[in-house]
């Protein structure tokens, strides 16, 4: 919460700000080794595959601007679980919207359980791939 002021602060001149755990090195504290593998690499895939110029594009402490979320076409989103925050990122960015990433300190929740599990990273996979397919076809609404 107390990095709040600082997504709305970014967001005064920019269609989607994304509070980023990577930007200025890795910030996340308490994950296990295996878990920050797993998300930094997926990132790299990501970025790789779609050409999106995001550091974190699997995290989900965003801000969009209000106009950013009425261009968005929610009826055809492909993505469920984590992908969809990789969608959500790669959608802005091919409309040409501006993105901006503020660092945060990404701190493990004391509460509940993470909802990661492998039907999740293999649709992560291929969503962003069938995104990036989507754009070359000019079938990305």
């Amino acid at each position: 919460p107390k990095d709040i002021p600082l997504l709305l602060e970014a967001a005064q001149t920019n269609d989607l700000v994304i509070g980023s755990r990577y930007i200025d090195g890795i910030r996340i504290i308490n994950w296990p080794f295996k878990r920050l593998l797993l998300s930094y690499c997926a990132s790299i895939y990501t970025r790789i595959i779609t050409g999106i110029p995001v550091l974190d594009v699997t995290g989900g402490f965003k801000c969009f601007s209000a106009q950013t979320l009425k261009i968005l076409n929610f009826d055809t989103i492909i993505s469920n679980g984590y992908s969809f925050q990789v969608e959500l990122n790669f959608r802005v960015w091919s409309k040409g919207l501006k993105i901006k990433e503020v660092p945060i300190i990404f701190t493990e929740r004391r509460d509940g359980q993470s909802k990661m599990h492998g039907g999740i990273v293999k649709e992560a996979i291929f969503a962003v791939i069938m995104l990036r397919v989507r754009k070359i076809l000019g079938i990305l609404n």
